[in-house]
């Protein structure tokens, strides 16, 4: 994992954990982020919704996974050498998500973001902080706090 700085004079900047999900390059906060692993053996949970693969234990610790692929409606694709966990913690709750492959860490001006438009790739809008306009592409960057509802992390914590 590389680490990249765009820079810009008197500007804030955002330092974001870049991964990608099929064609798509996606950013969070690095602040959320506790950890980026490996692949590794998943336990299903029975009757845990379709976007939760299951749990592991990492260091002890019993962590909720889940596919960002599925959650976000796009097709399912085998686990390879470059897919990871990113492991987050939203709002106090510590969980998992699998991604295809982890790009870079990535300081951007905060002033290069725009307001999410309604829709991006069928993906909906209410996950989605902003798109980053970068010199050779766009960046999604995700709203975590929002990704999950409250209901569904508060199964996530009884998983």
């Amino acid at each position: 994992m590389r680490e990249t700085t765009i820079h810009n004079a008197g500007n804030e900047l955002l330092q974001l954990v870049t991964f990608n999900i099929g064609d798509e390059e996606f950013g969070v906060e690095i602040l959320k982020v506790q950890e980026i692993i490996r692949m590794m053996g998943i336990t299903r949970v029975p009757k845990a919704p379709d976007f939760v693969e299951g749990v592991i234990n990492l260091r002890g610790k019993v962590i909720p996974i889940i596919d960002l692929r599925k959650r976000f409606g796009m097709a399912s694709q085998d686990h390879d050498k470059n897919t990871r966990i990113i492991v987050l913690e939203i709002n106090a709750v510590i969980i998992g998500f699998v991604v295809d492959s982890v790009s870079e860490v990535l300081r951007i001006p905060a002033n290069t973001v725009e307001p999410p438009p309604a829709i991006i790739s069928g993906i909906e809008s209410e996950y989605i902080r902003g798109v980053g306009k970068l010199a050779d592409r766009l960046l999604i960057l995700l709203d975590m706090d929002s990704l999950l509802s409250k209901g569904e992390q508060s199964m996530l914590t009884n998983i």
